[in-house]
């Protein structure tokens, strides 16, 4: 199990008062001078600070990870650092159990995975009818019969070390006459006659969340498919992350959001030191789940949001459903009235397929800045130019066409371009500003910056772009200091910040 590093300041040791695990290491100091050198998980506050020690706590603490006791008077400045850092009270009658039951959820590396569609095997025997959408959906119809028995399975059992925790989500579309069964079985590493652990999953059952704890022993996982019943199963996917526990999904504090037909969304919110403004991050393309740019949001000292969607191979542009569009304007605008902050005080921005996550939101949001690298607005073209233009590079775009756009034929493509532009057109733009680096020989979208200018006219609009040569993937370097060169810029410029503040 992962080491967690834990440090406790106040008037007496915890190492001596309170049964620690072998995998907790608690660090105590009674007073706080300097900003420690080590990297800890968690701080547990014990007494009232000082200014001085605020300070460095404040530095020191990732949000959510401080623990006050009743001992501190959530008052002047502490009351500031706990709002800060997300601080969470807890009882002295709690620290023990807490201690032995809860640390174990904030391990410091998160992890997140989706098994890959390719790597599902249909049952020998299955005699239907077995179409694959792309990367998208494995479809299965059949008289599956009237009781259940197994129609796929994923090959290559999941490991699972000894003490690992998981949290797995399972996505998939049925008829209302075809019932279905997921049976998650851990046998014990290096052989398949020793079962560590059996959970037969139900259609209830994956209502929720599915957490499963290799307890035992080192295990591998397999999960198996079962269906009775006659009519269509179509089975989109199967989610893997790390478990914090009731604390968060892939960083403590991190929400999980999810559609009635179990699309999710995901978002992490710190408010650093609450003052303007709220710097919006919308996550890349991503094959690994979780989110995207935490430290580069952290380092420039303002609250951030960063957002992230895990749907097809490593994204679908966070596009969907009218459900699905409003759980990401929510949460942004939630937080915002969290810190209190008016649209002219927040900056929305991204890389890549995050370009169009923070331009398309934007159009709600009316925001004061946004802030782009390698824009992305004409998903239907960035499809298209799979074929010609950009041979196998990108072809997740042409499960996107075919997911967002309804096909794969022009008129799929000329509506999902459309999508955005009758959007971003419709908007009023006379108090926001945009900061665009491109790349000059784009070969996924070969004008979103030109076209962007074209349609805007509001009066007021302020644009200015930095074009790089190259293809999309080509300089991504240039693009991120030229992006994060802007942020610094707009920060201190717009909102008088000076830069490590």
């Amino acid at each position: 199990m992962t080491r967690i590093n834990i440090l406790q300041i106040g008037e007496e040791d915890w190492n001596g008062i309170y049964t620690l695990p072998e995998y907790v290491t608690l660090d105590y100091v009674e007073g706080l001078e300097e900003a420690p050198e080590k990297a800890y998980d968690m701080f547990f506050l014990d007494r009232e600070p000082s200014d001085t020690e605020i300070e460095l706590i404040y530095r020191a603490a990732k949000a959510y990870t401080l623990f006050v006791t009743d001992k501190v008077d959530m008052q002047g400045q502490a009351e500031w650092l706990c709002r800060s850092r997300k601080a969470q009270r807890i009882a002295g009658e709690d620290i023990q159990r807490f201690l032995a039951e809860e640390s174990r959820y904030y391990f410091p590396r998160p992890y997140g995975e989706k098994f890959r569609l390719k790597d599902l095997a249909i049952a020998q025997g299955f005699r239907g009818k077995v179409k694959w959408n792309g990367n998208y959906s494995v479809e299965l119809e059949d008289d599956f019969g009237e009781e259940f028995r197994q129609v796929a399975f994923w090959r290559f059992n999941n490991p699972m070390p000894k003490g690992e925790m998981a949290d797995f989500w399972v996505e998939y579309e049925k008829d209302s006459s075809v019932e279905v069964i997921f049976e998650f079985t851990l046998f014990a590493s290096g052989t398949a006659s020793i079962i560590l652990e059996q959970q037969e999953l139900r259609e209830k059952d994956l209502e929720q969340v599915v957490r499963m704890e290799s307890a035992r022993g080192d295990g591998t996982l397999f999960v198996s498919v079962r269906a009775k019943g006659k009519g269509r199963l179509q089975l989109i996917a199967l989610h893997k992350r790390l478990s914090r526990g009731s604390h968060g999904y892939f960083l403590p504090g991190g929400e999980r959001y999810a559609t009635a037909q179990g699309e999710e969304a995901f978002c992490y919110f710190e408010p650093a030191d609450l003052k303007p403004p709220l710097c919006v991050y919308f996550s890349g393309y991503k094959t690994l789940q979780g989110f995207e740019g935490y430290y580069m949001m952290k380092n420039l000292g303002c609250p951030f949001l960063l957002l992230a969607e895990p749907r097809l191979e490593g994204g679908s542009f966070y596009m969907g459903s009218e459900e699905y569009e409003q759980m990401f304007t929510n949460a942004i605008r939630m937080h915002m009235d969290e810190l209190g902050f008016t649209p002219d005080q927040v900056i929305l921005s991204g890389l890549s397929m995050g370009t169009f996550g923070a331009m398309y939101y934007g159009c709600d949001i009316r925001p004061h800045a946004m802030l782009v690298g390698k824009p992305l607005a004409s998903i239907g073209n960035v499809a298209a130019n799979e074929k010609h233009l950009r041979p196998g590079g990108f072809p997740t775009s042409l499960d996107v066409l075919k997911l967002q756009g309804g096909g794969l034929d022009k008129e799929s493509v000329e509506w999902l371009n459309d999508k955005f532009w009758r959007k971003f057109q419709a908007a009023d733009w006379g108090n926001s500003k945009f900061a665009v680096a491109y790349m000059i020989e784009d070969d996924y979208d070969t004008d979103a910056y030109a076209t962007m200018l074209s349609y805007l006219g509001s009066d007021g609009v302020q644009a200015y772009g930095k074009g790089l040569h190259g293809r999309h993937n080509d300089n991504t370097p240039g693009i991120i200091n030229w992006f994060l060169g802007q942020y610094r810029k707009m920060l201190h410029e717009d909102f008088g910040r000076r830069m490590g503040q």
